[in-house]
């Protein structure tokens, strides 16, 4: 097994869409997105495309994708951009066949550093459903420090929430 992590091209974002739109509600729930708060796919298409025709400075978001010998095994994005100081990141396995099978650390890790170098950051924050245990046990064996645990809406998607928020930082 080859696995590779790199930046998404615009041509392939079609996989983070298709990702939400194929989950089931069950699932959506464990990430904690709120089903009717999901763009249209043309409209999410749109505004990745925007988002991709400016320079890395003025990006309001970034994504990795996760291959497995050339297949798309996940993705993570980074939004909440502030260029050369910090973001905020979201990791998917999108293959349910490969979820809790271990490729998410090396993934995560791998994605940090894209995200490290591209946007020039100190520091890097992620913000999983608390009671969502995978994502949770990623970032703490991919090196990320616990912060706190609270309640918030912690992105477009979601619906009032606990979050547990972790740091990692150069």
């Amino acid at each position: 097994m080859t696995l590779t992590v790199r930046e998404m091209r615009g041509s392939e974002v079609g996989l983070i869409i298709e990702y939400f739109f194929q989950s089931t509600p069950e699932y959506l729930e464990i990430l904690g997105v709120d089903p009717s708060r999901l763009p249209a796919p043309e409209s999410w298409r749109e505004r990745f495309r925007l988002d991709w025709a400016q320079p890395i400075e003025q990006r309001t978001r970034i994504a990795v994708i996760w291959l497995s010998d050339d297949r798309p095994v996940g993705f993570s994005t980074a939004d909440k951009i502030a260029y050369g100081e910090q973001a905020h990141m979201h990791l998917h396995v999108t293959d349910p066949g490969r979820r809790n099978q271990g490729y998410g650390v090396e993934c995560v890790r791998r994605s940090v550093g894209i995200y490290f170098d591209r946007l020039q950051l100190k520091r890097l924050f992620c913000e999983p459903n608390a009671f969502n245990v995978a994502p949770n046990r990623t970032l703490q064996k991919a090196g990320f420090k616990y912060l706190k645990t609270h309640m918030t809406v912690p992105g477009p998607l979601n619906y009032h929430q606990a979050v547990t928020r972790w740091v990692i930082e150069r």
